[in-house]
């Protein structure tokens, strides 16, 4: 499907694919408007949605907002706009994280195959199999990161083991900490209405505690997370960039969201192991696994394998994350 024409139902479409991206416990936390003047879509952070206890800096906002930033690239591409993206285009409007202009384009739509992932993404908290990767597919998601200015890594067997160690004590920490306890329970309910994650999504835990899966404060309900064992050697990447500031944050999302799409169309499941990033010291901890020389920043850990789809979590529809739209804002394009 192929259409240059901008109406109300071809931005509802661009919108709704950009939603569809992850986000730290399905916070959602963006915001739409499409600027009629320079035919811009902008895409501002959502700060009454950041979780301030266990992402205190935002970087797991912008890393949210460059995965959805990813989707609207591709949807802007199958529907046969150009899609030309700014980030932080406006030093003095820090909330304006980035701009999608949709520019004519004369080539065909060439993004079908992860136009259709989009909307089939999401993360499977479940155990995997022991079923090995191929070769030829890490070899694309590492490309596919790099061609979106981040770096994708595989750490050997003595590597991962730090990795998971460094997930294990953060996820202690988490547990121990009452408030980002709190702030992850509260976003868990049996039928959440459009954020949060239903409580059917959460998967297990591992029995031999190999795996640390976040429990998202349902330790203080043991009944809720059963126990089953997970995979002995998990597989795991870590998407890293060469700096650490806003904009390597939303090109790291970026990748991200490229990545999973990816393994999306290949089959595989994924899921993300977010704890050792919320605290600096883990995360640091984690930088050049393996040695990739001075100035690597870890973005992200992300659990590939082969398993069950398991359930998908709610979106916000359109009309709640769009403003209302109007002439240009952003000055000469």
């Amino acid at each position: 499907m192929s259409s240059t024409t901008l109406d109300a139902l071809a931005l509802e479409r661009l919108v709704a694919a950009a939603v569809a991206a992850p986000s730290l416990h399905n916070t959602q936390p963006w915001r739409f408007r499409l600027d009629t003047y320079t035919r811009t879509v902008c895409i501002d952070a959502a700060v009454d949605r950041a979780l301030r206890h266990t992402d205190p800096v935002g970087r797991a906002v912008h890393l949210s907002v460059g995965c959805a930033v990813l989707n609207l690239r591709i949807a802007a591409a199958h529907f046969g706009w150009e899609p030309v993206t700014r980030l932080l285009p406006c030093p003095d409007r820090p909330a304006l994280l980035a701009t999608v202009r949709l520019a004519e384009s004369a080539r065909g739509a060439s993004s079908a195959d992860l136009y259709e992932a989009v909307w089939r993404r999401h993360s499977s908290r479940f155990p995997f199999s022991a079923r090995p990767l191929p070769s030829d597919l890490l070899a694309e998601l590492t490309e596919a990161a790099r061609l979106e200015g981040a770096n994708l890594r595989f750490p050997g067997r003595d590597d991962t083991d730090r990795v998971l160690r460094a997930t294990r004590e953060a996820e202690c920490r988490n547990r121990a900490d009452a408030d980002r306890a709190a702030e992850s329970r509260r976003l868990v309910s049996p039928h959440p209405r459009s954020t949060g994650l239903p409580s059917a999504a959460l998967g297990q835990q591992d029995t031999l505690d190999r795996v640390p899966m976040r429990d998202f404060g349902a330790h203080r309900h043991p009944d809720v997370l059963p126990a089953r064992a997970f995979e002995t050697r998990p597989t795991l990447a870590l998407l890293s960039t060469a700096h650490d500031r806003r904009a390597d944050w939303l090109r790291a999302g970026q990748a991200l969201e490229r990545v999973l799409l990816l393994v999306t169309r290949r089959g595989v499941r994924a899921s993300l192991l977010h704890q050792a990033m919320e605290w600096p010291d883990l995360r640091k901890a984690l930088d050049g696994l393996p040695v990739d020389g001075p100035g690597v920043h870890t973005q992200m850990v992300i659990r590939l394998g082969y398993g069950p789809e398991g359930p998908a979590s709610p979106r916000r529809p359109v009309q709640e994350v769009m403003s209302p739209t109007g002439p240009s804002v952003l000055g000469p394009r």
